[in-house]
């Protein structure tokens, strides 16, 4: 069934539709949307960047890890999401902006207060469910102050949130996990004689990783403030031109969902994206425990020297890959299946090759190829949105990138780092029982570094390897999923030319 709205217009509107506001004004709302779009990468990838330190703390094995950063925040992120933005069509979508954004920091900032794995599970939940309400409200907001002419334009602004705010979560939390602990702000203190602050817990028992999300995520109830009372609410509808006002049919997920089911090269790269989705989130997760357990660098220093420049390169081979593509458009009409496959080939021996390496190596070989496996890895990302809309009329187009985004979610985000790490507790289980000391050594003996230090040297040597060795074999063993994605966006070409709409 179609629903209908009403979307009250200008009636100065032009035929090419009308901005809201100032040129200025619109300008200062597109950078506070894109600020607040870039605090919420920064909270969700900040436990990526403190992992090691986490798992050490609790006692986690991968799995247990892999479980806390994925398959609870992805249900809930996407599910929460659709009530959120249902209630974003009907009230005042800058409050609910405000309200989500501080219930994200809060949550993030109560990260850094845990004392048990279950408490830090329920505040990533939190983190989860504030950040479902962030985007959808805020890609509203932007339609309704910019004329579709320069929406485009706004909304690939917004976008670079999400590598901007995966890079800073390195360049900020590692530092500050490193170098902010209890005990440096316990000396702080005394410097400036402030004994109340003293007075509030033992500091010299607090690590680095809670400052650190507790100053990376409480800042962000400020930005919900400055959103709430310097962004407008726009008028819905206002800046479309009058051929879009008025009464208009929109369709119901369930019109998408009965024409989708007749689009295999949607299916196809539903499919290949999950994939290689899930081979990121995966890798993503546990980089930073994978260098600290193989070459003894620790969070902070990955964080600058690896995580930052890894974000970044990702974001060059997504921003490459489109232009490879419609260079090869006109020649090849595949080119938006084939050049993802091909990223994806070219992405595993590269991957492979970093993870091996040694670690006199790690500098000069292994992090250019990391980083040329990444930027290989990521062409693929615009193919799935250009896809994903271009096999519906354009009235589904948000509705088949919500259904998209909802696949990709559910599996990429919920079950990427929980594979890694169930692969890594196998492999490890394997590497203990292949050094002939499976008797005397477990998984959760070799992760406790307390009591591998009261082992004798040999036991010590054959914890260390197994702990790292299997996180390495983990990852390798992921980058090959890479293969059935490829797979998949190649199937996608047999039948894209019959799905695609023109426009």
């Amino acid at each position: 069934m179609a629903t209908t709205t009403t979307a009250p217009t200008a009636s100065s509107s032009s035929a090419e539709g009308l901005n809201y506001g100032s040129a200025s004004y619109r300008t200062y709302v597109l950078i506070v949307l894109t600020l607040v779009y870039t605090l919420n990468f920064i909270d969700r990838n900040l436990i990526n960047v403190i992992a090691q330190p986490i798992i050490a703390e609790f006692k986690l094995s991968d799995s247990q890890f892999g479980f806390l950063n994925g398959l609870p925040f992805a249900v809930f992120y996407a599910f929460m999401g659709i009530p959120i933005a249902m209630a974003a069509d009907r009230y005042n979508r800058v409050v609910i902006v405000a309200l989500c954004i501080s219930l994200w920091s809060v949550m993030a900032a109560m990260c850094g207060l845990a004392t048990s794995f279950a408490f830090l599970l329920l505040a990533r939940v939190g983190v989860a469910i504030g950040e479902a309400g962030g985007t959808p409200p805020s890609n509203s907001i932007i339609a309704d102050y910019f004329k579709p002419k320069s929406r485009a334009a706004a909304l690939s602004l917004f976008a670079t949130g999400v590598t901007v705010g995966s890079a800073l979560s390195n360049y900020f939390g590692g530092p500050i996990a490193r170098n902010l602990n209890g005990p440096a702000l316990k000396r702080m203190f005394e410097e400036r004689d402030w004994q109340w602050a003293l007075n509030l817990t033992d500091w010299s028992q607090v690590a680095g990783w809670r400052v650190a999300f507790v100053v990376v995520g409480a800042p962000g109830v400020i930005f919900g403030l400055i959103a709430l009372f310097t962004v407008k609410e726009p008028p819905r509808g206002y800046s479309d031109p009058p051929s879009k006002s008025g009464v208009t049919e929109r369709p119901s997920l369930m019109d998408t969902l009965r024409v989708l089911s007749g689009k295999p090269t949607f299916w196809a790269v539903a499919a290949g994206a999950s994939i290689i989705s899930m081979v990121g989130y995966g890798l993503v997760a546990f980089q930073a425990p994978l260098a600290q357990r193989l070459h003894g660098v620790d969070p902070g220093t990955f964080a600058i020297q690896f995580g930052g420049p890894l974000a970044i390169t990702a974001a060059l081979g997504t921003f490459c890959g489109g232009l490879i593509i419609d260079r090869l458009t006109p020649r090849l009409s595949t080119a938006v299946s084939i050049v993802p496959a091909v990223g994806m080939l070219l992405g595993i021996p590269l991957y492979i090759f970093a993870f091996m390496g040694s670690t006199e190596d790690l500098y000069s070989v292994s992090r250019p190829m990391w980083c040329l496996g990444v930027f290989f890895h990521f062409m693929y990302l615009g193919s799935q949105y250009t896809v994903g809309q271009g096999v519906v009329t354009q009235r589904m187009r948000a509705s088949a990138i919500a259904i998209l985004l909802l696949i990709i979610g559910l599996v990429g985000n919920g079950l990427g780092a929980q594979v890694v790490g169930w692969l890594s507790d196998f492999y490890m289980s394997m590497r203990l029982q292949d050094s002939g000391f499976g008797a005397q050594l477990t998984n959760a003996l070799c992760r406790t570094p307390g009591e591998v230090a009261k082992l004798a040297p040999e036991l010590q040597v054959a914890c260390k390897s197994a702990y790292g060795e299997g996180l390495r074999y983990a990852m390798m063993t992921t980058v090959l999923l890479m293969l059935p994605s490829a797979f998949c966006f190649y199937w996608s070409s047999r039948t894209l030319q019959r799905d695609m709409i023109a426009h």
